[in-house]
């Protein structure tokens, strides 16, 4: 039977408004601040549990929570103290929404709303451990929802060091791993695994994972299947294969087997999503250090944690071409094809460059900002070293024609058709030149732009919902419709009642019609989800008649 509330402590600068529940070490109260003016929880240690230890303990969680409540899935403290009457306290950030717990029992989550919830909460427990936190009480009961829908998690009263291997007290059997029961009881990093992915299938399946509806549910009963019974698939066909696998991976009975950090764990949980052409959740993770082996961490490129780093490109360690240094020339790639160390200035100079090898410092010298307009020489790919090309012939003196005078200030009519063509070639030439160059010799490119880490919404995956949900009443007998709007091969419906208890079990049809089975006098609503043969699906629907 639940105890009434203790007396609401006086507080400066606070005004009572409700008490908000009760615990076994402690009441939680709802005040107003006055300045600056809020509406706040406060966190209250019983009078008859003040003792050393556990006003330590008090501390210590205030401790605990004010180095991590900065986090966005983790609850807010504001300050600590103690009342006038002895009794210490903590004001927190108030979440006005129903715990994760009660909203379990009331119906179950929305696959795509479990995922996104699991890898935030997720983030929040890889934050804890970075600094060296273990929580060892995560359950979807010390998860609250803030004013603006987003999970809070809370209860830091029994948190530990992630050296600790012996405390167990205060843990929730139904979420709690094999280990939890040894003796003695070890905890670690993959005990808060354990715990994440037992909360996550609390969501989905509106129960804990080894409670079994219509039997004994006792402590002993549940500890003696956590312990030896295998995990119950979900049973819903909303949820896909994989993500069965993530959490009986999550679950494992030895903790070797599960994930090994709850940053790989919430990567699994967005690949999920990924596969399900959901949008993908962020994984906030507050590290000063990041840890440099990330071996473990299964990480595949959609979330990490990286230092910041930053080269001035001044700075002697940039990697840049030197206007003091002339290039380098390599040794041929595979087919002849010459490489650099870094593309030179002049394309063309730099083909006939290396093609002269008896002229290189020579050319080296003349490479520079002028213009060079040097024969080149057309070397197809993969053909031997050639010769170093001749010089460029000089025009050959021709004697003037009778009648033109000695001086030759008129060229007769051949000598300006050889001028002509001479300048046809010369143009050629420098184009094919110019040409070959930029194939053989790499041109610099601009870098591609960095992507975000995190996947985006595949806009052309998205399943669009049903249509036109409509329902008819023949007596007490009800029918419902809806319209497929882009039907595709393999498409299905997953459909369920709801009533005042939540929603009830789904089904799955390939029509588009469907009459609930017995008498329904009253109002009665259903939501239909359309999946594709890829298990993609789309947005519920409601409709109600």
């Amino acid at each position: 039977m639940t105890r009434a509330p203790s007396p609401p402590p006086e507080l400066p600068g606070f005004v009572y408004l409700q008490p908000l529940g009760t615990g076994g070490f402690a009441d939680v109260f709802l005040y107003e601040q006055q300045l600056p003016r809020r509406r706040v929880a406060v966190k209250v240690l019983l009078a008859d549990r003040i003792t050393t230890g556990a006003a330590q303990e008090f501390t210590d969680e205030a401790n605990v929570m004010a180095m991590l409540s900065t986090h966005p899935a983790i609850v807010t403290i504001y300050q600590a103290g103690v009342a006038a009457d002895g009794r210490p306290y903590l004001v927190m950030e108030y979440c006005p929404r129903p715990n994760l717990q009660i909203r379990a029992r009331r119906e179950p989550f929305t696959v795509a709303e479990t995922l996104r919830v699991g890898i935030q909460v997720a983030g929040a427990v890889e934050t804890a451990h970075r600094a060296g936190v273990l929580h060892r009480d995560i359950k979807p009961a010390n998860i609250l929802v803030t004013e603006y829908n987003r999970p809070a998690l809370t209860d830091f009263g029994i948190a530990s060091t992630a050296g600790a291997v012996n405390e167990a007290a205060g843990m929730s059997i139904p979420w709690s791993p094999p280990e939890s029961f040894a003796d003695p009881p070890r905890s670690g990093p993959r005990t808060d695994v354990y715990a994440l992915g037992a909360t996550v299938y609390t969501l989905l399946a509106g129960r804990s994972p080894f409670e079994r509806p219509g039997e004994r549910n006792s402590s002993a009963d549940l500890i003696e299947r956590i312990e030896r019974m295998a995990l119950p698939p979900l049973n819903r066909p909303d949820s896909p294969a994989s993500l069965q696998s993530v959490l009986a991976r999550a679950m494992a009975k030895n903790p070797d087997d599960r994930y090994p950090s709850a940053v790989a764990f919430a990567r699994a949980l967005q690949k999920v999503q990924i596969e399900l052409a959901h949008s993908v959740t962020p994984i906030d993770i507050v590290d000063e250090h990041p840890q440099s082996d990330e071996a473990e961490d299964d990480g595949d490129g959609l979330t990490r944690v990286r230092e910041v780093r930053s080269i001035s490109p001044d700075s002697p360690t940039a990697t840049r071409p030197s206007a003091m240094t002339q290039p380098k020339r390599a040794d041929a790639a595979p087919g002849g094809i010459p490489r650099f160390d870094h593309p030179p200035a002049s394309g063309r100079a730099s083909v006939a460059q290396t093609r002269q090898d008896a002229t290189d410092a020579a050319a080296a010298a003349d490479d520079d900002d002028r213009t060079l307009l040097r024969p080149p020489t057309i070397v197809a790919p993969g053909a031997p070293s050639a010769a170093p090309p001749a010089p460029w012939p000089a025009p050959t003196p021709t004697p003037a024609p009778a009648g033109r005078g000695a001086s030759g200030n008129r060229m007769p009519w051949w000598g300006w058709t050889i001028a002509a063509a001479g300048v046809v070639l010369l143009v050629v030439a420098v184009w094919l030149g110019g040409s070959v160059a930029d194939q053989i010799v790499p041109q610099p490119t601009e870098p591609a732009a960095s992507q975000p880490d995190d996947p985006q919404d595949p806009i052309s995956g998205i399943v669009p919902p049903v249509t036109e949900l409509t329902g008819t009443r023949s007596g007490d007998v009800v029918s419902f419709s809806w319209t497929n709007p882009d039907p595709q091969q393999g498409d299905s419906f997953i459909w369920y009642e709801i009533t005042l208890d939540g929603p009830g079990s789904p089904l799955q049809t390939e029509e588009s019609t469907v009459t609930l089975p017995g008498a329904h006098p009253e109002r009665t609503c259903i939501e239909v989800i359309l999946k594709r043969a890829d298990g993609r699906s789309a947005q519920e629907v409601r409709g109600c008649v």
